[in-house]
């Protein structure tokens, strides 16, 4: 006599969220709402933030990537980027968020984050922090 045939758990699609043009700053708020519902939809993983149909990008895209990267990390995920291309990349890279926004793997990792290299003449080194005594001289 055969029991009941074992439940299969729902299989979890990966999640993914569209970027297209135009992205404007009064769209972020929303853009967070809705990675808040994929993330606690979608369980554990990254979530997919395809980037191919934001056009030319400008800072408010970047502010969205920005504030959905934060977003996700509250919620204990992180967010990868599908389809970022050369001015967005070049952008992120120019603010500093290349590194902070992960790509996946398939298209080359990080976008484009070069890493090593040597500060420039009388500049401290990326990560250096200066101490300061008291009773120095200003500089």
């Amino acid at each position: 006599m055969a029991g009941p045939e074992p439940e299969n758990p729902p299989t979890l699609s990966p999640a993914v969220l569209v970027l297209d043009q135009p992205v404007t700053r009064a769209e972020v708020e929303r853009l967070c709402e809705r990675l808040s519902a994929l993330a606690r939809r979608a369980g554990p993983g990254p979530v997919t933030v395809d980037v191919g149909g934001v056009g030319r990008p400008d800072l408010a895209v970047v502010e969205a990537l920005a504030r959905l990267r934060l977003t996700a990390g509250r919620l204990g995920c992180r967010i990868q980027l599908r389809n970022a291309r050369g001015e967005l990349r070049r952008l992120l890279a120019w603010t500093g968020l290349d590194e902070a926004l992960a790509a996946p793997a398939a298209s080359g990792g990080v976008l484009g984050a070069e890493r090593g290299g040597e500060a420039e003449q009388r500049e401290e080194a990326l990560g250096v922090e200066e101490g300061v005594e008291p009773g120095d001289p200003a500089p």
